[in-house]
């Protein structure tokens, strides 16, 4: 099962199991179904100091950490009760990755073998995991995810000095990956091999889009994670960046827009029209962007169009472009009644188009 994760939260209230309240977060489905998710973290003492996290160390909070025990009964009696569905864990660096990396371990295989749970779980892999801990995770968890947070060492010294990119963090995901290429899926979690995903945080200061999105590219293509997620900067009280901007919410979004397009959609970073300090633009999606530079002009025929051209065309994706292609073989397409019988949205494709060698009529779009 795999699920994605996103940013709304409640508490589960303390039990006799846990005493403190843990966060639940909403998560869908490839369905679309959302189901409650454990999101919570084994510790939050942490000896690192990256420059963004409220984690940090040395910075003044209570901090709580949970024995692999501990964390397990109070997750089973959620689960039990009807409350959470699922389990993202993570932790704070305390006594080292490695040493960090055999108590989320043990958490899992206690809640697999003790407690015979066989729903989703999602393991972080600590900076510097061994790799004998990474293959007992791919035995225990649906999937396993490492922060990068930065695509390139020089950005990532800017935000986690004490972190190494090649050495820790990148190299877990490439025993991943090497992992699921050589052996059976049936090594992995009831017969699965577990995905994998990787977040970056996006800052004013940081890394371009640019950077991002050919660091991006690299590990859906080579290390085939299933998806990239981007945390936008918010400043935290107590951190070094605490008088920081936010990141712009729209520059986000705009990232998340091209990361799709690059797993979905055969693009490519290069592809992408960037600003000449390497954004994206705000004020239009990538696609859009990519399309007004390429097909305004050269419009294209969808009746002689393949499947990867079609996915360029603004308000095409992949069930529509096998839906048209499959129209296509039963009769020749000549009239927008025939794009809007297949679900496509005629004002976001008609200036990008020829339907049997004409343009077909629309109402201009005020906004893209």
């Amino acid at each position: 099962m795999a699920v994605e994760d996103d940013d709304s939260a409640a508490l589960a209230p303390a039990n006799r199991a846990c005493p403190v309240e843990l966060p639940v977060h909403m998560a869908a489905l490839p369905g679309g179904k959302r189901v409650p998710i454990l999101k919570t973290v084994l510790t939050s003492a942490c000896e690192r100091n990256c420059y963004y996290c409220a984690f940090r160390a040395g910075r003044d909070f209570r901090r709580h950490t949970f024995k692999p025990e501990q964390m397990a009964e109070a997750f089973h009696t959620l689960w039990q009760a009807g409350v959470v569905e699922g389990l993202f864990l993570s932790s704070g660096v305390a006594g080292g990755g490695v040493r960090t990396q055999d108590q989320l371990l043990d958490t899992a295989a206690i809640l697999r073998e003790k407690y015979a749970f066989r729903g989703y779980l999602h393991l972080k892999l600590m900076p510097g995991a061994q790799e004998a801990q990474v293959e007992r995770a791919l035995q225990l968890a649906d999937r396993l995810s490492v922060n990068l947070e930065a695509p390139t060492s020089a950005a990532l010294a800017r935000l986690a000095p004490q972190k190494i990119l090649m050495e820790e963090l990148l190299a877990p995901l490439q025993r991943v990956e090497q992992l699921r290429a050589s052996l059976s899926p049936s090594f992995g979690w009831n017969q699965h091999m577990p995905s994998s995903t990787t977040q970056f945080v996006v800052t004013p200061d940081g890394a371009s889009d640019s950077d991002l999105l050919r660091a991006s590219e690299h590990l859906i293509r080579r290390l085939r994670l299933t998806r990239v997620y981007y945390a936008g900067f918010s400043p935290i009280r107590g951190t070094p960046l605490e008088n920081n901007p936010p990141e712009n919410p729209w520059r986000v979004h705009r990232l998340y827009q091209a990361s799709f397009l690059l797993r979905d959609y055969g693009f490519q970073a290069e592809d992408f029209p960037l600003t000449p300090s390497g954004a994206l633009p705000l004020n239009t999606d990538p696609k859009q962007a990519w399309a007004l530079r390429h097909l305004a002009e050269s419009p294209l025929e969808l009746n002689r169009a393949d499947y990867h051209q079609l996915l360029r065309v603004p308000g095409i994706g992949p069930q529509r472009a096998r839906a048209l292609i499959a129209a296509r073989r039963r009769h020749r397409l000549v009239q927008p009644e025939d794009l809007r019988a297949l679900g496509i949205p005629i004002e976001r494709a008609a200036p990008f188009i020829l339907l049997a060698g004409r343009r077909p009529t629309h109402q201009p779009r005020l906004f893209w």
